[in-house]
């Protein structure tokens, strides 16, 4: 019997190259923990990634992996995941790579459930790019491409995951190893599409944009940290919470301990309603939710792929490539 994989295990022999004091490697690192404490094998794990600073990710796994092309990394882990279904595959992308030139591939990916996870690197900049502004940049953020200020109103990737029909959405910040190793495990576990956003600091061309969330004395009191049929409290002294006012989440401040009347999180509900409130919830108005908003099941694409080749095979047989060449309209070319 084998010894149990460690993270040096999940190590590749490569260099890596992002700058110092980059959030990727804090995520590169609970990465590497979490499948390591779940003993995934590395021979049926692939990463797959698009172009930009986080699409580096495959060269430093010891496991397969594709780096492909600018946008297009939920479609190459589409075939992937069809062609071989008990792979495990994920997809490594940035707010560049998968909300501007990707944003088609990522939001089909999602609707059709194929059971695969997906890391958005979310750190509100062009990174590999020199510092432009990203679909995620505040509005008013002055960049190399906006020196007036971005007019753009900014993409919220969470609620373009629910929207979409993401059977699992989660956001974590990387500052937080251990509750993003946590919730990297959730992610493993699910059976569909999995989403998870990560607030990452890109600490050259856009240092500090989540000090609110990063910075463990502020971190308190601007993250609500979501469990799963538990009233949702915040604050250093868990001393305010979030209750629905008619269709408004508001933030009260709790009266001796007292949580009756707050909002308590249920992931597991079909209906987004709820996943999409806390979504947009954004500071400094609302503490923002971190972990999992949303965690339900449904058929995976590929089972269901699978299943109606099986079905069609039944019906009319294996069938043979030559003959299907030579059949229909055909002629000779002289």
């Amino acid at each position: 019997m084998s010894a149990p994989l460690t993270l040096k295990d999940f190590k590749s022999d490569q260099e890596v190259r992002w700058c110092p004091g980059c959030g990727d490697y804090a995520i590169l690192s609970a990465m590497q923990k979490a499948l390591a404490d779940l003993g995934v094998s590395r021979e049926n794990t692939v990463f797959v990634s698009g172009i930009g600073c986080s699409s580096r990710f495959p060269y430093y796994m010891n496991t397969y992996g594709f780096h492909s092309i600018h946008g297009r990394a939920p479609a190459v882990a589409t075939g992937v995941k069809c062609a071989n279904p008990e792979l495990d595959v994920w997809v490594i992308t940035g707010d560049g790579d998968g909300l501007s030139i990707g944003l088609g591939q990522l939001v089909h990916a999602i609707r059709r459930n194929l059971d695969f996870k997906i890391i958005l690197f979310n750190n509100r900049i062009y990174g590999l790019t020199k510092g432009q502004y990203s679909p995620t940049s505040e509005t008013g953020k002055v960049t190399k491409s906006t020196p007036d200020g971005s007019l753009d109103q900014p993409l919220n990737p969470l609620t373009v995951a629910l929207a979409s029909g993401a059977t699992f959405v989660a956001r974590c910040v990387d500052a937080d190893v251990k509750h993003m190793q946590e919730v990297i495990a959730r992610a493993a576990a699910h059976r569909g599409t999995a989403f998870v956003e990560v607030y990452q600091d890109c600490n050259v061309y856009n240092h500090h944009a989540f000090e609110y969330a990063t910075d463990k004395k502020q971190r308190p009191d601007h993250l609500l940290y979501l469990e799963h049929g538990k009233p949702m409290v915040f604050g250093a002294g868990s001393d305010r919470g979030i209750r629905l006012d008619g269709l408004r989440p508001v933030v009260e401040k709790l009266d001796n301990g007292n949580q009756d009347g707050l909002l308590k999180h249920d992931e597991s509900v079909h209906d987004p309603t709820l996943a999409m409130f806390l979504a947009r919830m954004k500071h400094p108005e609302f503490p923002e939710p971190v972990g999992v908003l949303r965690a339900v099941s449904a058929p995976t694409y590929e089972r269901r792929l699978m299943a109606q080749v099986q079905a069609a095979v039944e019906k009319r047989g294996n069938g043979d490539l030559d003959d299907l060449f030579n059949s229909g309209d055909v002629w000779d070319a002289k």
